[in-house]
């Protein structure tokens, strides 16, 4: 099995995992020292935990398979403390939030749209009045006319907005990758600093997106990439914002890569992973380096975001590079950050096109704050 993986992860594992670089897990493994992710229910919301996300991104190709549209589908959950205790059953102990947006590469535009509501916090269908609400026994959740959902062995998401509309069923063709120690992810040097997060590479997609009254029928090849992640505390007090990366490979495999930012642009903490041949590679603090190559200025936020990076890991040195520079979103209305998540092409060491997926890049507007 090692022969059949990168030179560069291929080495550091011969090394041996003791100097705690490179961790080989079988698929499947649970979790010694923390509590096991279990399915469907942690596909679900965590009402007890501060925060979570449930991200969906993923592109569509064109007739002639060239890259015609990304789409990115967002659902927050926050808890919120004060009310916890409130007798009345309207009390809005969860807030639910929710992004989408489209990128169309032709066109060199990015689309988007943003939603806030309360939510009591009970199970769907117990509180007529909520529009919003986050099932806690699988993937379930919604705002208004939004929503991300189990259907049957398949999610779809479906969104409604102004200008365009997301209507996509999701397959999965791989396992669920779970991301750190078997689903329990550190994001700084102390030991709360962690967050639940898993992955579902590799997606495969159907379905279709609008834009502005058109419909474009999401053909085969069409892939995305889901996370889902919950925490009481994802970011260390140095921190101001993250760079993150969720890659699906041409040849079947998945890359992350993250590190949590300094206000001077230093990495407070960072890792990923790599997935290839049904073993996974945990990346650790140090292994992973985000280096800018080429940046564009916004003209709403003047905030500089770096749209070209080479980014280092065990596994290759990867040139990413974002398909439309201007794919920043405007989240003041609903989250209260303006950040940049985009679709990018990524090249290996060799310059060779092996993978496409999405760039987030937070804190670079302002200090994030969750």
């Amino acid at each position: 099995m090692l022969n059949r993986l990168p030179t560069t992860i291929r080495r550091r594992a011969l090394m041996g995992a003791s100097l705690g670089a490179v961790i080989a897990l079988p698929l499947g493994a649970a979790p010694a020292t923390h509590k096991p992710i279990v399915f469907p229910r942690d596909a679900g919301a965590h009402p007890d935990h501060a925060i979570e996300w449930w991200y969906v991104t993923g592109y569509v190709l064109g007739e002639a398979a060239d890259v015609t549209y990304g789409f990115q589908v967002t659902f927050f959950r926050s808890r919120v403390p004060r009310t916890q205790n409130m007798k009345s059953s309207l009390a809005a102990r969860q807030l639910i939030f929710a992004h989408a947006a489209v990128t169309d590469v032709k066109g060199q535009k990015l689309w988007h749209d943003q939603r806030l509501a309360r939510s009591s916090g009970a199970e769907p269908g117990l509180n007529p009045s909520d529009s919003a609400w986050a099932g806690t026994t699988d993937t379930q959740v919604r705002l208004g006319d939004w929503s991300l959902s189990r259907k049957g062995a398949d999610l779809q998401a479906v969104i409604q907005a102004k200008d365009f509309a997301i209507v996509v069923t999701l397959t999965e063709s791989q396992p669920v990758l779970l991301q750190g120690d078997r689903g329990l992810s550190q994001k700084g040097p102390d030991a709360t600093q962690t967050s639940y997060y898993y992955s579902l590479p590799q997606l495969q997609v159907q379905g279709h997106l609008e834009l502005q009254g058109k419909r474009h029928t999401v053909g085969a090849g069409s892939t995305a990439w889901l996370d889902h992640e919950w925490s009481q505390q994802i970011m260390p007090p140095l921190a101001v914002g993250w760079d993150w990366m969720g890659i699906n490979l041409f040849d079947g495999s998945a890359l992350t890569a993250f590190r949590l930012r300094d206000k001077d642009g230093n990495a407070v903490w960072d890792g990923g992973s790599f997935r290839a041949n049904d073993r996974l590679f945990t990346f650790h603090r140090g292994d992973v380096t985000f280096k800018p190559q080429r940046s564009w200025k916004s003209p709403l936020s003047r905030a500089s975001y770096p749209v070209e990076w080479i980014v280092r890991t065990p596994a290759d040195f990867y040139t990413v590079r974002a398909l439309v520079d201007n794919q920043e979103m405007d989240s003041r209305a609903s989250t209260g950050a303006i950040y940049w998540e985009g679709l990018c092409n990524v090249w290996d060491s060799n310059q060779r096109l092996v993978g496409r997926g999405y760039l987030e890049m937070t804190g670079y507007a302002s200090p994030m704050r969750l």
